[in-house]
């Protein structure tokens, strides 16, 4: 509940998105995206912050907890980018997902910029269109 708290504020009183950050984080997220295509674990887990890492700790994990529970962003028809907004070393992304059954689904992904100045997914929220958050 914390995390879509924080997805919303962040996406409702963030200053506009820098388009570098913006287009650095969609592409960690298509990158995942493609990677839970090809059923490749290793790369989908490499794009984890490590407070995910460190409660799904093996990409094998990580890829059963996305399968069962994120199963539209895992399996999808449509995946298209929505608003962005960026605050500091954060980023929310907004993502537009129909699922393989033809459901409308919106996904809020957190990104964080790590240490080493690269950009991490910290989470997901994900909500089926028109439920609130």
């Amino acid at each position: 509940m914390r995390t879509a708290l924080l997805l919303a504020l962040l996406l409702m009183f963030s200053a506009p998105a820098r388009a570098d950050d913006i287009a650095a984080a969609q592409g960690i997220i298509s990158a995942q995206e493609q990677a839970f295509g090809r059923d490749d674990a290793a790369a989908a887990y490499s794009y984890a912050a490590p407070a995910i890492k460190e409660r799904f700790p093996g990409a094998d994990i990580f890829m059963s907890m996305v399968r069962n529970a994120y199963t539209p962003v895992y399996r999808h028809k449509s995946f298209a980018f929505g608003e962005s907004k960026v605050e500091g070393d954060w980023i929310a992304q907004r993502v537009h997902i129909i699922d393989a059954n033809g459901e409308m689904w919106e996904a809020l992904y957190t990104l964080e910029r790590q240490r080493d100045g690269t950009l991490k997914i910290t989470g997901c929220t994900l909500l089926k269109a028109g439920e609130a958050v």
